[in-house]
């Protein structure tokens, strides 16, 4: 197997690990579709299936805090899910989107309570994936980001009444995240993606979920009433947009962590360094992020010459209005960005 250029990680090395991280990820909603499954095989009992899944879930949930899948303010996160998720439930269930033909005692205007736990698994998911993942974001505009979001999954509850604006709101969601990545450790190694890419790329494994929860009679489409039918691939953008409300509740509730990148203090001075413009009068930039190493070097940023810190990762220097990045070890050129203003 090829390197890839790092200690310890290998071509084929980083997709497992990222495989693994990402099914720890998915604990609550795996072992929630894994008790839907099972479900099917029970014996005829006194209580109807879906009751026994409100309680499953229940104790799935006290389950994944004992034993520190979630913390007390994901727990929190993963209830407000569950709540958001009743709501658009009696919506569309009553506006025949989908139905719960089974009986069970634990309905509400013909929504079982259990079918709040679909929602609080993705919520599940991306919380875990923040901490296991180590999850940062650069460029997001988060209170644009929340009001699309808000307005995707009000267009979705109100659809069926006034027109439906989830393309206008989807390529304006497209827009606002336009330039913002996600940032996420796999083995040590830091990577990134655009935040949209991760949209369309979870919206597409809860369309696979929904096909199963779906198969294994979760709830019915009404073209599945008399038979399953695979789901509409339609719902993938569905899911993609709707991943959003998930998205910015499970960010809102993060603590502030010094380690997010748009908000990185230097562990040592970093010297202003002046750079003549065009324009008259002298401008400053600053290097904005730099990982400590050992011993020291120097490099050329902007004309002049630095002394720092040896840097053993690649890292990104930000100033003025562009963009470099540091290739290794001081001696070497790191920061050269731009000789003019």
């Amino acid at each position: 197997m090829d390197r890839i250029g790092y200690p310890g990680g290998t071509l084929l090395w980083q997709p497992a690990r990222f495989a693994w991280v990402q099914a720890r990820c998915c604990a609550f909603s795996c072992a929630l579709l894994g008790g839907l499954a099972l479900s099917v095989l029970l014996p005829p009992l006194p209580v109807a299936r879906y009751d026994l899944l409100l309680v499953y879930g229940m104790l799935l949930t006290g389950a994944g805090f004992a034993l520190g899948w979630e913390t007390p303010r994901e727990v929190a996160v993963v209830a407000v899910c569950h709540v958001l998720g009743l709501v658009f439930e009696l919506v569309k269930v009553r506006t025949g989107s989908w139905s719960y033909p089974e009986p069970a005692l634990t309905k509400v205007a013909g929504v079982p309570l259990y079918g709040g736990f679909m929602y609080a698994a993705v919520g599940s998911y991306v919380c875990r994936s923040w901490r296991l993942l180590d999850l940062a974001l650069t460029g997001y505009r988060a209170h644009v980001t929340a009001v699309l979001s808000g307005a995707l999954y009000l267009n979705f509850l109100t659809r069926h009444w006034l027109p439906d604006l989830r393309w206008p709101l989807g390529a304006v969601l497209l827009a606002a995240t336009a330039g913002v990545r996600v940032h996420f450790t796999v083995g040590g190694r830091r990577h990134r993606m655009p935040l949209a890419l991760s949209f369309v790329l979870i919206g597409f494994f809860l369309w696979l979920a929904e096909n199963i929860a779906t198969y294994f009679g979760a709830w019915r489409y009404p073209y599945q009433l008399h038979g399953w039918e695979p789901v509409s691939a339609s719902k993938w953008i569905s899911w993609a947009l709707l991943i959003s409300v998930t998205f910015v509740v499970c960010r809102a509730c993060r603590p502030a962590r010094p380690g997010d990148p748009a908000a990185v203090t230097p562990r040592f001075p970093v010297p202003e360094v002046p750079s003549r413009g065009p324009e008259s009068g002298t401008r400053t930039r600053t290097q904005t992020r730099v990982r400590t190493g050992t011993g020291t070097g120097q490099g050329v940023f902007a004309g002049w010459v630095v002394r720092i810190p040896a840097i053993k990762e690649q890292e990104w220097f930000e100033g003025g209005r562009g963009q470099g990045r540091c290739p290794g070890r001081g001696g070497r050129l790191f920061g050269l960005l731009s000789s003019l203003w």
